[in-house]
């Protein structure tokens, strides 16, 4: 395999890896094991974990690409877009209906400036715009991990507390923090959406033009 395609599997790596983690995050509230919380964490930081080595050794080895640029924020997309629908699946089965809604809201305002950023790279690659993800962005995809791991990783604790005697006791992370860690994530993805937004401005004004 050369390394461009090595590169790209990794790159691509990513959905897999978090598609098995939400599937293990699921199979754990129908047969709740410690096994299932291990594999569905593990899954989760592998994945993330091909987001950092991807671009570094893109870097070592100079394989930069246009598509390469594209298609890591896309995989970025479909993490959230897997893992936070599995989420808040996961917290209303367990009748955390708070929880679940909180993680409703993230999963709708993380969706909609997906597809708002996604919207503006569009317009501005007619304009020759530099459609890599900025590095406020790339601050945005690492809380994301961050918040993503811990959240399912503590819905994994609350389902075994919940439906297995043996872990009835189990400490899991306060609902306090876990809702601040959240709306961190909720806060930092609004921010990032307005200043794509910001950076775009001139090439959607470009686009509003009357093309007559």
């Amino acid at each position: 395999m050369n390394r461009f395609a090595c590169l790209m599997s990794l790159t691509f790596a990513r959905a897999p890896l978090v598609l098995a983690a939400a599937l293990c995050s699921i199979a754990n509230v129908f047969a709740p094991a410690p096994a299932w919380v291990a594999a569905a964490v593990a899954l989760l930081v592998l994945s993330a974990l091909t987001d950092l080595f991807d671009g570094l050794l893109a870097r070592k080895w100079k394989l930069t690409s246009r598509l390469g640029a594209l298609l890591d924020p896309l995989m970025d997309k479909v993490f959230n877009a897997i893992a936070l629908p599995a989420a808040v699946f996961i917290a209303m089965y367990n009748e955390c209906v708070t929880h679940a809604l909180v993680l409703l809201a993230l999963d709708i305002v993380s969706t909609l400036r997906d597809q708002w950023v996604s919207f503006l790279r569009s317009v501005g690659s007619e304009y020759g715009a530099d459609v890599k993800a900025s590095w406020f962005g790339k601050v945005r995809t690492v809380v994301s991990f961050v918040v993503v791991v811990v959240v399912h990783f503590n819905l994994g604790l609350e389902t075994l507390r919940m439906r297995h005697d043996a872990y009835e006791g189990i400490a899991v992370i306060p609902q306090p923090a876990l809702y601040a860690l959240e709306f961190a994530l909720l806060a930092v993805t609004v921010v990032t959406g307005v200043s794509y937004t910001v950076a775009y401005w001139p090439h959607l004004r470009r686009a509003a033009r009357p093309s007559n």
